[in-house]
């Protein structure tokens, strides 16, 4: 009678340890079968089974990852597409009312931002991962002359410029960079977008442009809010927006200047802002070939 008491509590505890972690991992599968994500689940063991539950735990963990990652990324097409389409709408917009008239310069503008768009819906359909970071973006680089580039970046913010009646100052030095062109291209939209979007005040927006130090600075100033110091990192970092002065309905998630400084960051370059009472610059510095 003692040995089948001993061995009656004995197969109790140890299928209960057993099967416990197995009915756990049974009902966080159908879960994740319903489409949630479950929490993990508490490794208290080190044999098969622990292994098991730990192999799961990371499963999750990069299913979370992917999700995010996911989301992210629908995100950075939505605002990267968002400007170019503007653009682009505004001057056939005007184009077709004639309020202006075609010319050559004009129509190269448009037909290579169209292709700046292909070319990046080309590369987000290339991505092996979900993330935006990836190196392989970014891999393809020439040697630019920096001036024409910047002159093609501002031709697209022409017609948008003179509709909310700011003018624009362009002193760019000439100068040959190691870059690729339609993420530089981005970078300067990007800051030219930020730049007329939270305009405030008067005064023009100036883009200048200055070789110093083995490398190239370029700088995009505009009227502004001044950007308190304990904010000048983390705009830069994404979905982060300044309360005073952004919104969802003028400056989208906040992620402008977040894929700003990762494209510079692939370059080996850097990025940061000063500011002043009533302006903000942002200084891009670039390594010269």
């Amino acid at each position: 009678m003692i040995a089948i008491v001993v061995a009656s509590i004995l197969y109790f505890y140890l299928s209960k340890r057993l099967l416990n972690p197995i009915r756990e991992l049974m009902e966080a599968t159908q879960l994740l079968k319903n489409g949630e994500y479950p929490d993990l689940i508490p490794v208290s063991r080190n044999d098969e089974i622990g292994q098991l539950v730990q192999q799961y735990n990371q499963l999750i963990a990069q299913l979370n990852r992917n999700e995010v990652d996911r989301k992210k990324l629908v995100s950075d097409i939505s605002h990267e597409f968002r400007t170019p389409l503007s653009n682009l709408n505004g001057y056939l917009s005007a184009l077709k009312s004639g309020d202006i008239q075609g010319d050559q310069e004009l129509f190269v503008a448009l037909y290579q931002e169209s292709q700046r768009l292909t070319s990046m819906l080309h590369q987000f359909d290339q991505l092996k991962q979900w993330d935006y970071t990836t190196s392989n973006s970014y891999n393809h680089k020439e040697i630019q002359a920096v001036k024409p580039l910047l002159e093609q970046c501002v031709s697209m913010f022409r017609w948008t410029l003179k509709q909310a009646g700011i003018q624009l100052e362009l002193q760019v030095e000439t100068a040959d960079v190691y870059v690729h062109t339609e993420g530089i291209q981005q970078v300067i939209s990007n800051l030219l977008d930020n730049a007329i979007q939270y305009y405030k005040g008067k005064g023009p927006i100036r883009i200048t442009g200055q070789k110093q130090n083995n490398g190239y600075y370029i700088g995009v100033s505009g009227p502004s809010e001044p950007i308190p110091d304990q904010e000048k990192e983390r705009i830069f970092q994404r979905f982060y927006r300044l309360e005073s002065s952004r919104s969802r309905d003028t400056g989208g998630a906040g992620l402008g200047l977040a894929i700003t400084k990762e494209i510079i960051d692939q370059h080996g370059g850097s990025i940061q802002v000063e500011t002043t009472a009533i302006e903000n610059t942002f200084w891009v510095w670039l390594p010269c070939q």
